[in-house]
């Protein structure tokens, strides 16, 4: 286990364990916190598992972990490394079972009080429009041919069948598509997951939320992106449902055998991995890449629900707002990504399990509305204390593979949630503080109780003062959907 002790502190919100720590280890590894997140962060396995990420094949500069770190499968949650091609390694633990678990914020040109009275119908009428909840199917069922389709052009898919317009893929991150996508590295039961879950919320830390921007701290970049206060925004945080899992859980079997025949040695069976450039590790991206874009592909398709169902369920002239797309971004992905090493370019493989792209200012990848600004950040917090859009920084470009934050990050588990919360008293507390919330199950809101997770304003605060990414605005709950 590390303990405080064995830690270098590098700067006053940066922490390292020394290469030294650990026979092991290839890099040291850095967390990004303050002193209070780095006591959370070393209460469970995050700080052992950042150190297991260290030993990979391949890897460059650091294994990184960001403030909302807390232990995961393989690495930890919040953890950011990057393998240099063609030998380095990829690793389905880097990724996560959610690939692509992802968030997407859409502006609604309404202002918060003319909206509270029709909250209660709004929220009813979403929670019954957008399946949500362990194995929800949605309205929309795929043949194998159009889900295809999907896997190989992800949210183009969706917006060419008029679930949306042009703009909405403009301002996803990759354009909502992944062009290594192949749905033929899908196995049978990955693909049969996927037929009938598309525009579907699913459970867990997935929501549909109403907020009110409640501050803005950047003035222009809040202009850019049509952030006004006091205005309505809607929060869609989801990802590639039971056909991500199943093209993870596919991996790690085939990948247990990849590393005795590469004869990597790794001292965790969650690092199960292969050569990025191998036909395993290959074999892996394309499946994984087709799961991200099935998840940009449901994201777009719940905007394009929560659309009519504001058009249905508002009376007029409420029913005749647009709502616009602000920004989509992705977590627990793995991307192929030019950045500077000691001096020089080079191709690396970027796995960000828990973390989010935080490109800056100028680079190609940003959207042309975005460009001069850096890209747009979105980091969602519990559902009372609200969450933070930002923008990305050339400093985080220089540190941390242009990564940053993803979310608050547990301290309880599920289980120790439910122990400690009620579902029911969880629900009338939220309500008294005019949160309209719609829940699958009170056991299923219990488990997502603000007390299961690290203060948003926080993490945020260390991101922003450690220069990974600058605060434009934070929005505030008038509704929740709970799977």
């Amino acid at each position: 286990m590390v303990s405080k002790q064995d830690l270098k502190q590098v700067s006053p919100l940066v922490w390292e364990v020394p290469a030294s720590f650990r026979q092991d280890m290839r890099v040291p590894g850095r967390v990004y916190a303050d002193e209070a997140l780095l006591e959370a962060a070393l209460g469970d396995r995050a700080m052992e598992q950042l150190v297991n990420t260290t030993t990979l094949p391949g890897i460059v500069k650091y294994a990184l972990a960001m403030p909302d770190m807390h232990q995961g499968y393989g690495f930890p949650i919040g953890g950011v490394a990057a393998t240099a091609l063609p030998d380095g390694v990829i690793s389905p633990g880097g990724v996560g079972y959610d690939i692509n678990c992802g968030v997407r914020l859409l502006t609604t040109g309404i202002e918060a009080e003319a909206l509270a009275p029709h909250m209660p119908a709004l929220m009813t009428a979403l929670f019954e429009n957008v399946a949500s909840g362990v194995g929800a199917k949605g309205g929309l069922r795929l043949n194998r041919s159009e889900l295809a389709e999907v896997l190989e052009q992800g949210a183009a898919w969706a917006v060419r069948r008029g679930y949306g317009v042009a703009e909405d893929t403009l301002r996803t991150e990759d354009e909502g598509y992944m062009a290594e996508a192949d749905a033929s590295a899908l196995s049978p039961r990955a693909t049969e997951r996927g037929l009938d879950q598309i525009g579907t919320l699913g459970s867990g830390n997935h929501f549909l939320q109403v907020d009110r921007v409640s501050a803005l701290f950047d003035a222009e970049a809040a202009g850019a992106m049509g952030l006004r206060e006091g205005d309505a925004v809607v929060w869609i945080h989801c990802g590639s449902r039971g056909l991500g899992h199943q093209v993870c859980t596919d991996a790690v079997r085939e990948m247990q055998a990849a590393v005795t025949k590469y004869g990597i040695q790794i001292p965790d069976r969650e690092l199960v991995c292969a050569p990025v450039g191998s036909p395993e590790g290959q074999r892996y991206f394309r499946a994984m890449s087709a799961a991200a874009n099935y998840a940009w592909a449901n994201r777009q398709m719940i905007a394009h629900l929560v659309r009519e169902t504001f058009r249905q369920a508002l009376p007029a002239p409420l029913r005749d707002a647009e709502l616009r797309m602000v920004y989509d971004v992705c977590h627990n992905i793995a991307k192929i990504e030019t950045h500077q090493v000691d001096g020089r370019l080079i191709e690396l493989c970027v796995h960000r399990k828990g973390a989010t792209r935080a490109f800056g200012p100028n680079r190609p990848e940003v959207p042309a509305a975005y460009r001069a600004l850096g890209q747009p950040v979105l980091i969602p917090g519990d559902m009372e204390n609200g969450s933070f859009v930002l923008i990305g920084t050339e400093q985080a470009m220089a540190e941390t593979f242009g990564s940053t934050a993803h979310g608050a990050g547990r301290t309880l588990s599920r289980s120790a949630a439910r122990k400690r919360v009620r579902g029911e008293q969880l629900r009338d507390h939220l309500e008294g503080e005019q949160i309209v919330v719609r829940a699958g199950s009170m056991a299923g809101l219990a488990e997502e109780a603000p007390v299961a997770y690290k203060d948003v304003a926080d993490v945020v605060a260390v991101v922003h003062e450690a220069g990974l990414a600058r605060r434009v605005a934070r929005t505030l709950p008038l509704g929740v959907i709970k799977g």
